[in-house]
């Protein structure tokens, strides 16, 4: 399916930012809410986009929001055959969920070493923070960092490229935990605060340093 510029950057937005009215849409592009709107029907003739109402808390019609399909999350990039979730059964039928639990943390393992080596020498915790969500954004998870209002930190991804092995085999959410946990070091604290196998459209992890 060829789709516009326009049209990408559209999904991308409603990817990143969750369902969004036409006028938000607009401003955020720069575009005519007319264009906008010729945009959203031929994504929703193609079936990417659909919309949803939102009550208003003041008086007045419902907000009619925009938001991604099943068919429109599936234009960002996703790694099935990499994980190959027959594997991951077969794994678990023939050699047992220990068996899996291992192939799973071996991979973080791997992943904890070559995350270790692209932010060596980043010392500086809200840097190094910054530069894992730009190593992750680069692995398809399009992560990215927000500063909270009690000086503690939001880590967002707005998409995950292996729903689909985490769905069959949610140890690889578990060890993501593990891997920040490495990675910005021990005495951090991080929890998970959205999380998309949870009914939310995206993953998030609130992290304080120790004071």
């Amino acid at each position: 399916m060829k789709l516009a510029t326009s049209q990408k950057i559209i999904l991308d937005q409603l990817k990143r930012y969750g369902p969004q009215s036409v006028k938000v849409l607009a401003k955020r592009l720069n575009m005519t809410t007319m264009g906008i709107r010729q945009h959203l029907q031929d994504l929703q003739h193609n079936e990417l986009v659909t919309t949803t109402t939102e009550a208003r808390q003041t008086r007045g019609r419902p907000l009619h929001l925009w938001r991604l399909t099943a068919e429109g999350h599936d234009q960002f990039p996703a790694r099935h055959q990499e994980l190959n979730l027959e594997l991951l059964s077969a794994i678990r039928e023939e050699l047992g969920e220990s068996a899996l639990i291992k192939l799973v943390a071996t991979q973080s393992d791997r992943t904890a070493e070559h995350y270790q080596k692209l932010l060596s020498g980043i010392d500086d915790f809200e840097h190094r923070l910054t530069a894992l969500a730009d190593i992750r954004t680069k692995d398809g998870f399009m992560a990215e960092v927000r500063l909270l209002p009690d000086q503690s930190w939001l880590l967002i991804e707005n998409h995950c490229p292996v729903c689909s092995a985490a769905k069959q085999c949610r140890h690889y959410c578990d060890y993501e935990l593990i891997l920040f946990k490495r990675l910005l070091g021990d005495t951090v604290k991080i929890y998970r605060t959205e999380y998309l196998l949870e009914g939310n459209r995206r993953c998030a992890y609130k992290i304080s340093k120790p004071t």
